[in-house]
């Protein structure tokens, strides 16, 4: 069954990444975001540079993304598996976790590999379009271009093996990716509402005006954009994290690992910075938008706790808004319950007092003792068991017993002496 799950999570972990960086470069492809032309001017340069960065990218995320949905279907079979296990002692149980987390750690460094290799297929799918990029530095820029792939394969394959195993982290990078495709499509398609040229689309920035330029060559909003949107990830990334209660390092470091893979791609596709003013905001700031996604995710995790959270409810006390009626437990177990039915049959006994009635035998603890009554009729005699009150929590007041006035002594007539001493009634 273990041999069985292990290879299930490798393929998964293949195809998905596999499947996830075949569609990024068709979407694009498609788009004209990434463009393989013949470099002569210094507008060719940037579009090579800016390909090479989307293309390192691509990879990379490929591969995060591979890993961690593999991994996450891999843990949901695993506790599925847990729950429906026998129950062992506790020896037993304490030797299969620890022998369990340890095959849990190999299986995910598995699947991380696994997604790696499934990334590999970015590499023909940049080497065969960068053939048309002629450059007067090479004569082969497809295996320049492919390079830059399988790079990006192993920067994600470094990032995946910490995703696969930190969950906030790997929603860091999960949510940075959508970021950025969707700035991507946004850009896209603002360049074709304003007819600029095709490949303008840089990796998580976009020139939404043209004001905002400092010396004409840093644009403050995109790099604004950058630095905000990393934030927003970092803090939105990081939440679902803090109300899990996962382990708060975890969470202050998660910001960084999404803006990592671009100013990763940034710097290996232009380590000399050797970019046209455009494009020079873009890979100055990419390293301060890993910062911005710090910030975000260490203000989730310093600030999460000092949070109010929402307990158990509090029982209301009775008669409040908020409470309604103490009822006792079953069995009258209930404290209240017992003190209430003291309380009543001491209030019975009292009224029967004043009322010149004899009371009831009872005993200290509220139980009264039978009484024995007669009835009438066919001589039969009923024993009525006289209980005490079912306590509800309220005062109980008892009607109290009538004393029924004794008969009254007929006097006997006296004897009186008629004449002649004879005695007359």
């Amino acid at each position: 069954m273990a041999a069985r799950g292990w290879a299930n999570s490798t393929v998964t972990a293949i195809g998905v990444a596999a499947g996830a960086g075949a569609a990024q470069f068709g979407f694009a492809y498609g788009l004209g975001i990434i463009v393989w032309q013949p470099v002569r001017d210094s507008t060719g340069e940037s579009l090579w540079l800016a390909s090479l960065a989307w293309a390192l990218w691509i990879a990379a995320s490929s591969t995060v993304l591979g890993a961690v949905y593999a991994g996450g279907t891999s843990t949901r079979a695993a506790k599925a598996a847990s729950r429906s296990g026998v129950a062992e002692n506790t020896a037993t149980r304490v030797d299969g976790r620890r022998r369990a987390h340890a095959i849990d750690l190999v299986s995910r460094m598995v699947i991380a590999l696994a997604a790696a290799i499934g990334a590999l297929i970015t590499v023909p799918l940049v080497m065969l379009p960068a053939r048309a990029a002629h450059r007067a530095d090479t004569f082969q820029p497809e295996v320049t271009a492919g390079a830059y792939a399988v790079v990006g394969v192993i920067v994600g394959l470094l990032i995946a093996v910490v995703a696969v195993n930190v969950r906030v982290i790997a929603a860091n990078v999960v949510a940075s990716t959508a970021w950025v495709g969707a700035l991507a499509a946004v850009s896209v398609v603002d360049a074709v509402r304003a007819n600029r040229t095709v490949g303008t689309a840089q990796l998580a920035a976009w020139q939404f005006t043209d004001k905002g330029w400092f010396r004409e060559m840093l644009y403050l909003p995109g790099a604004l954009l950058m630095l905000g949107g990393a934030l927003l990830v970092g803090v939105f990334a990081a939440l679902p994290a803090d109300r899990r209660g996962d382990n708060r390092v975890s969470i202050a470091i998660s910001g960084t690992f999404g803006p990592l893979l671009v100013a990763a791609a940034y710097f290996l596709a232009a380590p000399n910075l050797t970019v046209r003013a455009g494009q020079l905001s873009s890979y100055l700031f990419a390293p301060y938008a890993v910062v911005g996604g710090l910030a975000g995710s260490v203000f989730v995790a310093v600030l999460g706790p000092m949070r109010p959270r929402r307990g158990p409810a509090a029982a209301a006390a009775p008669g409040s808004p908020l409470g309604g009626e103490t009822k006792p437990a079953a069995g009258g177990t209930a404290t209240g319950g017992a003190a209430n039915a003291v309380d009543d049959a001491a209030l019975t006994e009292w009224t029967r007092t004043l009322a010149g009635g004899s009371p009831e035998p009872s005993t200290v603890s509220g139980r009264p003792g039978p009484a024995a009554a007669t009835t009438g009729g066919d001589a039969a005699t009923t024993r009525v068991n006289a209980s005490a009150p079912t306590a509800t929590g309220r005062a109980t007041i008892t009607q109290p017993a009538v004393a029924q006035p004794a008969s009254p002594e007929v006097p006997k007539p006296r004897k009186r002496r008629g004449p002649g001493g004879a005695t007359a009634s």
